[in-house]
């Protein structure tokens, strides 16, 4: 099922699910993706005369987070692509690279990328989120898998000149409002059976600047949630953005940045599509 945080003018957001290219209500209205998630409701149980609405008549949210209440935790991974790490000159890792993005980064589709002054070197990240749906603490890689709840399409933006400066800031760098958009839709587990089989896309104005497969994960979504539940116990609706794959704007000759007036598009298979443009303040 594809769920998706929606309202209509005037009205507080609510949960609703896809279908047949139209918004159906899921839930009551103020009741947040993460209170769904957080409670267990199984997302087959939903509203007998459910509301079926018209993609143009409701305006869509960051399915967790944003206009409603957010994660406890977006953990990020870097360097988790093999031809992305080539792609850098780096080696390798021998275990997952670990950083934070907070809930102040999360944007809607459609809502813009805004770049502050302190940076001149915003750069673009396909990355496949992977959303928890039960507490996860001191799991094995076997039943990772068993406390996601779904799937998501996410944009890692991050200022490389803030990033490799000051000693090397990947959270200042990456934590700057609007700089992790997600959605359209969070598409639940069953919709996605394996996660390491899916294509990640980048577009940037029309030019298609990265096109990888989770196959070339050097940790698989599996081990990740291993990984991060040892010692960290890992809460329904925490973001994990799973690294993105080669062709980053800051490893190309010459470089791209993100600069007012793009339009940046992330697609991921059986995820949707995530488009945002971009603008300076």
């Amino acid at each position: 099922m594809k769920l998706v945080t929606y309202s209509r003018p005037g009205e507080e957001p609510t949960i609703g699910y896809l279908e047949d290219g139209r918004v159906r209500q899921m839930a009551e209205p103020g009741i947040s993706m993460l209170e769904f998630i957080e409670h267990g409701r199984d997302p087959e149980d939903r509203p007998d005369e459910d509301e079926s609405l018209a993609m143009a008549e409701v305006e869509l949210h960051a399915p967790l987070g944003g206009a409603t209440r957010g994660p406890q935790k977006i953990l990020g991974i870097g360097l988790n692509y093999r031809d992305h790490a080539e792609e850098t000159g780096a080696e390798l890792p021998e275990k997952p690279i670990l950083f934070a993005k907070y809930a102040n980064t999360i944007a809607a589709p459609g809502e813009a990328i805004s770049i502050p002054p302190i940076t001149e070197q915003a750069d673009y990240e396909a990355e496949l989120g992977v959303v928890i749906g039960r507490p996860a603490r001191n799991v094995s890689a076997g039943e990772a898998l068993d406390h996601v709840f779904g799937y998501i399409a996410c944009n890692d933006v991050s200022t490389r000149d803030l990033q490799f400066s000051e000693g090397g800031q990947w959270t200042r760098s990456k934590s700057i409002d609007t700089f992790f958009p997600i959605g359209p839709y969070i598409a639940t587990a069953d919709e996605v059976p394996d996660p390491q089989a899916l294509s990640v896309r980048c577009v940037l104005n029309g030019e298609t600047m990265q096109d990888g497969n989770t196959s070339d994960m050097i940790f698989p979504v599996a081990e990740l949630i291993a990984f991060l539940s040892t010692g960290m116990t890992l809460m329904p609706g925490d973001i994990i953005s799973t690294g993105t794959p080669a062709g980053v704007g800051t490893a190309r000759d010459p470089k791209v940045f993100l600069g007012d007036g793009d339009e940046v598009t992330v697609e991921i298979q059986g995820l949707g599509t995530l488009t945002n443009p971009v603008r300076a303040e």
